[in-house]
Formats: C-alpha cells, sequence, structure tokens
C-alpha cells in the first residue's frame, strides 16, 4: 500500500488539509486574518517583514532578485528555476570544496553525445547523479561531479554530411582537413545544445572542468594509451571479420549492431557433385553470397550425405568452380537440407570455422555492399539486386529448388539502420583477454559493487567469452590512430607507432634513413576507445602529478544506464586498472530505461516519446526529477502524465506548507520572540521531552524518519528516501502536525505552548527541506531562503545529525490521539454530519490514557470538530451511552458520540432506508443473474467471477446498513 501510494502520489482525502490546498489559498488566508484568539499582521506587515528578512540573510543577500517566497507568491514558479541555478553556479557552490575536510566523492558525468539532444534517459542519469553529489555535498564531502560530452564519431560526421549534403557539398569534394574544420564550426555552434539542457534539469556539475573528448588533454591520452598498449603487444593490425557498414564506410562494433526478426526468405539450391549426376541442395538466406562459397559442409553422423565426404561439388552461376564437401560437427543436421555452404568471407560463423579448417577466405563484395569482380557478370550491382537476379537465373537454369518464407534475424546499424555486411577486413585490434581477466578480478574481489547485484553475472559472462577489439573506424571525425606508414614500404611489416608527426618521421630517419616519406593511418580510432579513458583522461592522466588526478582519481561512482555495461563500463574498469593500477571506481550504479504509460519502450513511431523539456516547462523540474527517482535500481520506470501531475502537486503542497509556516512565526521585529524561540534545542533530549505531546511527536517522528532516510542515501535505495519522505511530509507534518498545531496558534494554549509550536514548525520544515533537497532542489531552495536567520545556502548546508532523540511514549501517545480522531472523522462521514457542524463526544479510557488525551482537548476538537465545550473525559460510559455511536479507538480508549446531536434520527432513518432498498434491488438482480445456467455456462469466467464479488460485496453493505438502520429506529424508539 505505501508502494503505491508512494509512485500514485493521489492527494490525501484527509477533509483537515483543505487548508494547504493549492486550489484553496483563500481558506489560509481567511483563517489567518479573520482568527479573533490571535492578533496576525496584516499582508502589507508580511511583504515588509519578507523584504526584511531578506535583506538580514547573508546568503541571500546577493540574489534577492533570484528567488520568491511563499510570502509573497501563490505558487512555486518554474520559471525561477533558471535563475536559482545561475546564481548556485555564481556562488561557486558547484566546485568541490575541502574546507571541512572529509574524503571526496567523485562521479564522471557518462559523457552524451555532443550532437544529442535531452531525452528522458538524460533526465535520469542526470538526477539520480545529482541525487548523490547533492547529498554527499550536504554531508560535507568535497564533492566534483566531472561533466562532459562525446564527440561521437560515427553520429557527428553523419550530422555534418547531411548539413553539407543539403547545401549540394560531399564529404570527398572537401577533403579532409576542410571537412574537419567544418565539423570543429559545427561543434561550436551546436554542440553546447546538450549541456544547457542538462542545466535545466539542475545537473550541480563543475563546469569550470568540463571536458570534450577531443580537447588537447583527453587527446593526448589516447594516444598515451594506444601507444602503450601497442608497445605491450596488446595493440595488433591484422585481416578480420568486422561488422562493415556499407553507407557509412566504417567498421562499426559488435556492441553497435542490433538484430532485429524481420521477414525473409529462405533460398533452396543445388550445388551439383562433380563427376555425379547427384545434387546437393543447401539452404540459405543470402544466395548471393555463394560466389564466396569455399566448401559444403555436412554432419559426420548424417547418414544421407556420408558418401560424398571427400568429394566436390560445383558453385552455381561460377563457370565450373569445384569447393570440397568437408565434414564438421559444427553444421546442424536438423536446418534446411542439413548441407551448409561455408563462405567464410562474408558469415561469422564460417569464417571461424574457416580459420579452424585452414579452409581460404573469398570476398566477393566492395565496402560499398556492391559485388565486385569474383561474382562475375553480377559485379558492381548492389548485394540486394544481386539476390533478386542470381534466383531469377537459378529458376533459369533449374538448380533453384524452391523459395520458403523464413524469418530472419537481420543486423542493423544502431547509427544509420542499414543492414551490417560482415566483411573480412584490414583493422586494428585490441587484444582483451588480459585486460579482461583483471577486470574480472575487480568484481571477484570486491574491489568494484555492481547494483544492482545481478548485473555481475551479466559482466563475468561477457567478460569471460569477449572478443578482441577493433578499434579502428574508416571516418574522419575522431582521434587519428598515431601510427605512420613509410612510403614504398608494406603496411603491414613497416609502420611506426609514435605520439606525434615529428616523432614519428624521426623514428623513421633512425630505422629507415634519411630519404624516406612517412604518412598517417587515415584511420580513427572507435568513439569508445576515448570514452574508455573518461574516469582518469578527464582528471589529468597521463600527467599522474596533476592535482585533479591525486585529489580526485580512483572515483566513487559511475552511474549510467545498464545499457551499457559493456560498451562503457567494462572497459573503462579494464583500461583504468591497466593504466593507473587501479578500478577507475569503487562502485557501479546501473539504472533502467523510462518507458510509457503502458510500459513500451518510447519511440518515434508509436508517437510516446516524452520531452523532459516539454515537462519541465508544463510541470516543473522537481516534479519531473521526483518522479524519476521513485524507481528502483536496474528496473525499468513506467512514466505517466498522471504521476508528474501528482508530483506536481506535492511541490505546491510544499509551497504552502512554506506559506503557512512563515505565516506562524513571529515577526522579525520581535526580537524577544526569536530569542525565546531559536534558545529551544529540539535537537536535545532535555528540550524533546518537555515538549507537548504533538510537538514531541512531531519531533520524534523526524528524527526517526532522519536516520532511516540517510541509511537509504547511503545505500542508494533513493525510491526508499523519496517514498518515506513523501509520507512523512504529506501525512505527518502537513496533515497533522500543521492541523494539530492551529490550536496553538490561535487557541488558548499561552504563549509557552504558541512558542514551542513554532519552533517545531520550522524545525521540521526546514528538515525536511534538507532531505527532500537532492531530488527537488529549486522549490526546497526558494523555501529554503524565505526561511529567517539562514546561515547559508541550502546547497552547502549540513545534512541533519543522525541518532537525534526521540520519544516513542510520546509516538504510542499520538497515534492513540490519531486513532480516535479517525474513528470520529469517520462515524461523521458515515452519518454524512456537516463538516461545519461542531458534535458533542465522551472519551472513555483508563486513566492514564485520559490523561494525556485531555490535555490536548483543543487539538482533538479542532482536527474532529468537536464542539469544545461538549467533550468530556471518563473513565465509564455516559448515562445515555446507548443512545450514542460508539467508537472503539483502541485498546483502552472509546468515544460516545450522542447520535441526536449528529443527525436529525427521523430523517435518516428515511434516507438509510431508501438506500437499503436501491441496494437490495441491485442484490437481486446479481442474485437473479447468478441463478440463471444460461449465464453462468455461457459467459467467461472471469465475467462471472466478477458478478460474483459484486453480489457478496453488496451483500456485506446490506449487512451493515440494515444494523445502522436498525441502531436508529431503537435509538428513536428509546428517545421517544
Amino acid at each position: 500500500m505505501i508502494l503505491q501510494t508512494a509512485l500514485s502520489l493521489p492527494t490525501p482525502t484527509t477533509t483537515t488539509s483543505t487548508l494547504l490546498s493549492p486550489s484553496c489559498p483563500h481558506q489560509l488566508n481567511t483563517l489567518f486574518f479573520t482568527h479573533r484568539r490571535r492578533r496576525l499582521i496584516s499582508p502589507s506587515r508580511l511583504n515588509s517583514s519578507f523584504s526584511k528578512r531578506r535583506f538580514s540573510s547573508s546568503v541571500a543577500a546577493s540574489g534577492n532578485d533570484v528567488f520568491t517566497s511563499p510570502e509573497t507568491s501563490k505558487t512555486f514558479d518554474f520559471s525561477s528555476e533558471e535563475k536559482i541555478y545561475k546564481w548556485w553556479e555564481s556562488q561557486g557552490y558547484f566546485k568541490p570544496s575541502f574546507d571541512k575536510g572529509g574524503s571526496p566523492f567523485v562521479i564522471p558525468m557518462p559523457p552524451p553525445n555532443v550532437t544529442g539532444s535531452l531525452h528522458m534517459g538524460h533526465a535520469m542519469f542526470v538526477t539520480l547523479e545529482d541525487i548523490m553529489v547533492r547529498y554527499n555535498r550536504m554531508k560535507g564531502r568535497p564533492t566534483l561531479w566531472l561533466p562532459g560530452t562525446d564527440h561521437a564519431g560515427i553520429a557527428t560526421q553523419l550530422v555534418v554530411e547531411k548539413m553539407l549534403a543539403s547545401e549540394g557539398i560531399k564529404r570527398v569534394d572537401l577533403g579532409r582537413d576542410e571537412f574537419t574544420k567544418r565539423v570543429w564550426e559545427w561543434k561550436k555552434k551546436y554542440g553546447g545544445t546538450i549541456t544547457n539542457q542538462i542545466k535545466r534539469l539542475g545537473a550541480s556539475c563543475d563546469w569550470s572542468r568540463e571536458r570534450f573528448t577531443l580537447d588537447e588533454q583527453l587527446s593526448r591520452a589516447v594516444v598515451e594509451a594506444f601507444v602503450k598498449l601497442h608497445d605491450k603487444g596488446l595493440i595488433y593490425q591484422g585481416s578480420y571479420m568486422v561488422n562493415w557498414s556499407p553507407n557509412l564506410q566504417t567498421a562499426v562494433s559488435d556492441l553497435e549492431v542490433e538484430y532485429s526478426e524481420e521477414p525473409g526468405f529462405l533460398y533452396h539450391i543445388k550445388y551439383r557433385v562433380a563427376g555425379s549426376p547427384d545434387f546437393l541442395t543447401i539452404a540459405t538466406t543470402r544466395p548471393e553470397t555463394l560466389f564466396g562459397d569455399v566448401a559444403l559442409a555436412v554432419h559426420p553422423e548424417d547418414d544421407r550425405y556420408a558418401k560424398y565426404v571427400g568429394e566436390t561439388a560445383i558453385v552455381p552461376m561460377t563457370y565450373g568452380r569445384h569447393v570440397p564437401i568437408i565434414s564438421d560437427k559444427y553444421v546442424d543436421k536438423d536446418f534446411g537440407t542439413g548441407v551448409l555452404k561455408i563462405s567464410p568471407g562474408h558469415d561469422h560463423n564460417d569464417y571461424l570455422l574457416a580459420r579452424k579448417l585452414g579452409l581460404p577466405i573469398l570476398n566477393v563484395m566492395n565496402k560499398d555492399a556492391t559485388l565486385n569482380d569474383v561474382a562475375g557478370l553480377f559485379c558492381g550491382l548492389d548485394r540486394f539486386e544481386v539476390r533478386e537476379k542470381l534466383w531469377a537465373d537459378l529458376e533459369e537454369t533449374g538448380l533453384a529448388v524452391k523459395k520458403e518464407p523464413h524469418t530472419l534475424r537481420v543486423p542493423r546499424s544502431q547509427r544509420g539502420g542499414e543492414v551490417i555486411e560482415p566483411l573480412v577486413s584490414k583493422q586494428w585490434f585490441v587484444h582483451m583477454d588480459p585486460l579482461a581477466e583483471k577486470a574480472l578480478l575487480a568484481v571477484e574481489n570486491k574491489e568494484l559493487t555492481i547494483i544492482p547485484e545481478r548485473f555481475e553475472k551479466i559482466y563475468n559472462h561477457w567478460l569471460t567469452n569477449i572478443k578482441d577489439w577493433c578499434i579502428s573506424r574508416q571516418l574522419w571525425w575522431g582521434h587519428r590512430i598515431p601510427v605512420w606508414y613509410v612510403v614504398g614500404k608494406d603496411c603491414e611489416e613497416d609502420y611506426i607507432v609514435a605520439k606525434n608527426a615529428e616523432e614519428a618521421l624521426e623514428k623513421a630517419h633512425e630505422k629507415y634513413g634519411k630519404d624516406v616519406e612517412i604518412y598517417q593511418d587515415p584511420d580513427v580510432l572507435d568513439t569508445w576507445f576515448s570514452s574508455s579513458l573518461w574516469p582518469f583522461s578527464t582528471l589529468g592522466w597521463p600527467d599522474v602529478s596533476a592535482k585533479d588526478f591525486n585529489n580526485f582519481y580512483p572515483t566513487n561512482m559511475l552511474e549510467t544506464g545498464h545499457d551499457i555495461l559493456f560498451f562503457w563500463v567494462a572497459r573503462m574498469v579494464m583500461m583504468g586498472i591497466e593504466f593507473t593500477g587501479t578500478v577507475p571506481f569503487s562502485h557501479v550504479y546501473l539504472h533502467g530505461l523510462i518507458r510509457d504509460s503502458q510500459g513500451r519502450k518510447m519511440s518515434k513511431s508509436l508517437g510516446n516519446v516524452i520531452d523532459p523539456l516539454d515537462t519541465i516547462k508544463d510541470f516543473g523540474t522537481d516534479a519531473l526529477r521526483f518522479t524519476i527517482a521513485l524507481g528502483t535500481a536496474g528496473q525499468d520506470l513506467n512514466l505517466s502524465t498522471e504521476r508528474l501531475t501528482a508530483n506536481k502537486a506535492f511541490t505546491n503542497k510544499l509551497w504552502n506548507a512554506g506559506k503557512f509556516v512563515l505565516h506562524s512565526l513571529p515577526s522579525l521585529s520581535d526580537t524577544s520572540a526569536w530569542e525565546n524561540l531559536l534558545a529551544l534545542k529540539l535537537d536535545k533530549e532535555e528540550t524533546l521531552l518537555s515538549l507537548p505531546l504533538p510537538e514531541c511527536w512531531a519531533v520524534s517522528k523526524l528524527h526517526i524518519l532522519i536516520d532511516s532516510v540517510t541509511a537509504s542515501y547511503e545505500k542508494l535505495f533513493f525510491g526508499d528516501v523519496g517514498r518515506e519522505t513523501y509520507d512523512f511530509f504529506w501525512s505527518d507534518f502537513a496533515d497533522w502536525y500543521i492541523e494539530a498545531s492551529k490550536s496553538r496558534l490561535y487557541g488558548s494554549g499561552g504563549n509557552s505552548v504558541s512558542l514551542a509550536s513554532q519552533a517545531v514548525l520550522l524545525y521540521v520544515f526546514e528538515n525536511i527541506l534538507k532531505l527532500l533537497h537532492p531530488f527537488m532542489p529549486f522549490v526546497t531552495e526558494d523555501l529554503w531562503q524565505a526561511l529567517p536567520y539562514r546561515k547559508e545556502a541550502l546547497i552547502v548546508s549540513p545534512w541533519p545529525q543522525n541518532s537525534l532523540p526521540r520519544n516513542v511514549e510520546s509516538i504510542k501517545r499520538f497515534e492513540n490521539l490519531q486513532a480516535l480522531t479517525r474513528a470520529i472523522r469517520n462515524a461523521r462521514a458515515e452519518y454524512s454530519v456537516e463538516p461545519v457542524k461542531r458534535i458533542s463526544a465522551s472519551v472513555v479510557g483508563s486513566a492514564e490514557v485520559i490523561e494525556y488525551i485531555s490535555k490536548e482537548k483543543e487539538v482533538l476538537a479542532l482536527l474532529s470538530r468537536l464542539d469544545l465545550n461538549n467533550v468530556h473525559f471518563t473513565n465509564v460510559p455516559p448515562g445515555d451511552a446507548n443512545l450514542s455511536v460508539h467508537l472503539v479507538a483502541s485498546e483502552g480508549l472509546e468515544a460516545y458520540l450522542p447520535l441526536a446531536a449528529m443527525v436529525d434520527i427521523s430523517s435518516e432513518v428515511q434516507r438509510i432506508s431508501k438506500r437499503l432498498s436501491k441496494m437490495q434491488t441491485e442484490y437481486d438482480a446479481l442474485v437473479t443473474r447468478l441463478s440463471s445456467p444460461k449465464f453462468v455456462e455461457k459467459a467467461p469466467e472471469e465475467v462471472v467471477r466478477g458478478v460474483k464479488e459484486q453480489a457478496e460485496e453488496l451483500e456485506e453493505k446490506i449487512k451493515l446498513t440494515k444494523a445502522r438502520l436498525d441502531f436508529l429506529k431503537s435509538t428513536s424508539l428509546v428517545s421517544q
């Protein structure tokens, strides 16, 4: 029930909370300015008081135009968020401060693509990381959240190429240098978009340390890493099978290939056995690759084809090219015909088999996915065009057996969406096994903790089965591979690895003589290569004497989506250990995806994409952040307008609570009142025990909450933090204590009781703001600035202390008072008592209970709408008990409400009789329906079950209503 309430965040139904309702601000003002028992300052004096407070507060003196206040604004103004953010930044609050000592807390931001614009994935990581950062900053730790962007090689080059194409310009026409210049110009103009949007989410990063993966310092780190890995023998060049993107004209990582289930065909083709009239039929989804066949393979235990093993087959449409027929257990006897064509130049599995068996590799495709001259007459045609033409020719020659529908698993590029072509290509690779071994040990030895723990298995599986990493990309935008070749020499044998062109030329002169010419490898490094160095390259590495490197490395936390555990996280772990000897972060926190309200992945095709900037405009940043933060690590989160709306209401509830608290405090000109108020140290046990019951309860509950919430922050259980704080604020503080405090502020309790209430209102509210600040930074800072006697901004104020005193006995006693109040409220609702009507009550209990309950007579009367002059406390039932509604609130605490004082019994009998008659009619109809065999036998099972449940529920209601009617009638008879 708590989880459901926290996630859906319904507006509480407690009728006493209406004074804080955002829709009823006039009710609050009416109460404040018309109550007879307490002289309140006028609205004009409130504004004057507000101004004095603002300028008396050192923290806000430089930003008096930045903040608004509940005293002057009905609701929190979302448009002030950007002003507050700029004020924080201008004050230097985002930079790590060592003033308070403590060990640093450091998070490297997952660098978004420089081409990007804000989406909900960004909103998720910004919210969660900012929560961690703001919490640790308030804990007094030197806190660094290091931001930056990734140059995004493929994505950025695509964007700029499309922009040039709109001008009728091709990349190759410009040349490499001019094209790269254009990309830098684009980056200067548009590259800051994502950064500014991240700021709009409230990210308290140290922007003075912002990094870009192509910055001079980070580029130096990339070259250093390449050279070190090569010198160690971990980087090598070779021709191997890669995923080739024909449109992008570059290799792409295995991790950047997405497989989709798509309709296609399975083509059955006959291969003649050489020197025999027999044919072997193969089944393939890609007939165009048959020009690259180097063998036919069957399973060694497949008796159908045993006699052909060792023979040769003729590849169709190749003018009689022969290939061997071999046997291998790799072949699946049950797929297709059980005969497999081996095309190692165009299939990953065939490639591995060919290398194992020593078969030749035959490539039939150009890099633009047209067929090369090996395909004969089909040379120069696109792969898919060849598929259609080849099948038509096979049908003509009688070698086509059949074409049947088949679901294909199609590899597509994440970037361009095109079909990837497996292709053998000369590339640069990193040998991963030695690196992976150390990264596996880091988790095993608990040097690295992955949250949630279940992702450790996925991490371990991937690293255990890791393949060598193809790090070269055939692009112009990125880190140029630091390899130079000697003109006229074999590229694979004679090359020079150096940190720059000057060093490369010097090495070439030493090795090959003064007359040699060199040229640099045209390829760039995979974007993920530079990203894998991010946690330490951003802090100054390879300069290990750099101040930031020594102060902030290794980092504490890496927070990111679970979908890039392999792309990025594991690679950072491997590179961090390799180059620094240390795991780059001690914890990895993985978040899930944000889905729509129906649990579907957001996509443009579904039309269900929620734009964070639009959401902020409509609901405010705080509501968006609070909604996102209620999720659980590693699990996807369903986002709905209903949740956002509810959390916008939560923001307004906070604002209106602030309005109440501020109006309840003494004027700043009343120095004596403030001296007495500030002298009440509510974090001290002796002060706590001296408080009246509601105040002692509120402070005790707050202290328990602080401990619980702090523990949840430390465990990274952010959903628990949000739900617990929300429940305490809305239920305990707003619905109960604020309402109870009105009896102090406007009642007859005297100055000491009023002072205690004012102190508790301020103390509890300011601590609520602290607990919520990491989640909802803007509204909490604005409210904090409105409170008097603030010494520093909320963003850098100290976190509440743990293990503060609490009085368990007071909690139990106030819970008894709450139970009694609820029982009376429920009775009023059941008997439809008008809200404004004050009723009589006799409260019965033991001497101990009556003693503390009677002391809170005004609170009970206010919360339950009782007639203060007709509330009686006794240890025995009243004489008119048989004419009263009897309530049992808890063990040893009861109440009797005289019925005649609550309702007109005669009218109530008539009303309930009519309702009973209607309920009986509805019940009879349901029973009749269930008695019909036709309905029971033919209606769906869930429909019949639903009707049965309705009938059972209605039957129970009829019993209760009859009992109430009988009670009313008997009461009427007795009174007569």
